[in-house]
Formats: structure tokens, C-alpha cells, sequence
């Protein structure tokens, strides 16, 4: 007796159950949205207004004080001529100072180890132009006071965002002609967008002027070109149900 009151209250539930689902409504099919992903580039130009140089003093001597001291007197005379430039505190800083050994081994002469024959002494300031003009200024009078090493010069422009948010409008507008076209050739339209995203922006080459080392002889011409910011871009478009 208890066994078909289990078997009824079993069969009661499965029923109860079976006419609940038969209630609700059936799910729609899942349509997947038609779309069309296209990829451009844009690019803008812009005039660098900003340099940045490396200038270092070298200096050798028997004793490392004895460099150190000279490498200081040098540097200093440098520094000095920066600022009677125009250049200010900010714009400069101290980007290397290192007091190494300069050894020779030579076991034909009886060297038994190396052997230390001077102190070399290296200190490298960094300095930042706002006005270009004064970059071959610059340079011809800090080799002048004794600068010995200017490693790099670079060109940069302060408005590279400007140019970036150019490049970016640029090729968003080609990834838009190119979804056109391509549903154009399909029969169809492109509707709304669904996403936008960027990648890393590249930016743009800094010419580098690559200066060897010794004393200038005759003014030194500077010339910072153009540069070229590219953005990229990639856009997701709706294919439209009906042409506008």
C-alpha cells in the first residue's frame, strides 16, 4: 500500500511538471547579427619644436681625482655656457657620472697582471631645447669648453597628441569607406556601429644626429625634418536592414 502511494505522488509531480513546461512559452532561435569588421590606418605630419641632447665630458689621468677634478672644471664650464643660452635649471640634468680604470696586460713586457695607467672619468649631462634654433649654438660652444661626447641629438614634437587624435579621425573614416564597400558589393547597407578599438599608435622616428667626437670647426646646421604619427584602427558595422 505505502509502495502505490510512492508510485502516485511520483506521477503526480512528473505531471505537474510536464504542464508547467508546456505553459511557458518557447525561447525564440537565436539570430546572429549580421556585421562587417574592417581594419585602416591614418597617418598625420608634424614639424618637430623640442630636441633632446646628450652631452658628455671625458677625461684621463693618472690619479682618479686628478680626472675627476679636470672632468668637473670641464663640465661645469659647459653647464655655465648652457644657461648664459637661455637654458634653465629644468632643462637639463645629469643622466651618467662613472670613474673606471684603464688597464693594459702585456705578459711580452713582464706584466704579471694588468696594469692601471689612468683613470677615466665620464659625466653626461641630458638637455632639453625648446627653441631649435639654438641647437647648433649649443653644440659649437659646449665642445668649445671642453665637451667631448655628444652622444645623440632628437627631435620631437610637443604636439604629437594633436597629431595622434588626427591620425585616429583618418582612419576611422577609412575603415567606414571600406565597411561601405564592402556591403555595397553585397546588395546591402552598413547600419551603426558596434565597436571601435585602437592599437598602439606608432609613433613617430626621431631623426637622430649621430655627433662624433672633437671640436666643431664650423657652425653646425640643424635641420628636424617632418615626422609621420599612424594610428590604427578596427570597427565593427552593423549591416543594415534596410538602405537609408
Amino acid at each position: 500500500m505505502k509502495l502505490a502511494y510512492r508510485l502516485l505522488a511520483v506521477l503526480a509531480s512528473a505531471f505537474v511538471t510536464l504542464q508547467a513546461s508546456a505553459q511557458q512559452p518557447a525561447s525564440p532561435p537565436t539570430v546572429p547579427i549580421q556585421q562587417i569588421v574592417t581594419s585602416a590606418q591614418g597617418e598625420a605630419r608634424t614639424t618637430p619644436d623640442r630636441a633632446t641632447i646628450f652631452i658628455g665630458v671625458e677625461t684621463r689621468s693618472p690619479t682618479a681625482a686628478q680626472a675627476s677634478g679636470e672632468n668637473a672644471r670641464k663640465q661645469r664650464a659647459v653647464i655655465d655656457t648652457i644657461r648664459a643660452l637661455g637654458i634653465t635649471n629644468d632643462q637639463f640634468s645629469t643622466v651618467d657620472y662613472s670613474v673606471s680604470p684603464e688597464q693594459v696586460y702585456n705578459p711580452e713586457r713582464g706584466d704579471k697582471a694588468p696594469r692601471i695607467i689612468n683613470y677615466i672619468v665620464r659625466n653626461t649631462i641630458r638637455v632639453e631645447v625648446r627653441k631649435l634654433e639654438q641647437i647648433g649654438t649649443l653644440l659649437d660652444a659646449s665642445l668649445a669648453k671642453g665637451a667631448n661626447g655628444i652622444n645623440s641629438l632628437n627631435f620631437y614634437a610637443s604636439n604629437a597628441d594633436d597629431a595622434r587624435r588626427t591620425a585616429l579621425a583618418t582612419a576611422v573614416t577609412r575603415a567606414r569607406a571600406d565597411a561601405d564597400a564592402i556591403a555595397k558589393a553585397m546588395g546591402r547597407c552598413v547600419g551603426e556601429p558596434l565597436e571601435l578599438s585602437t592599437g598602439p599608435v606608432a609613433r613617430p622616428f626621431a631623426p637622430e644626429a649621430m655627433m662624433a667626437r672633437g671640436v666643431a670647426q664650423d657652425a653646425t646646421p640643424i635641420n628636424p625634418g617632418e615626422q609621420t604619427v599612424t594610428a590604427y584602427v578596427t570597427g565593427r558595422w552593423q549591416i543594415a536592414a534596410v538602405c537609408r
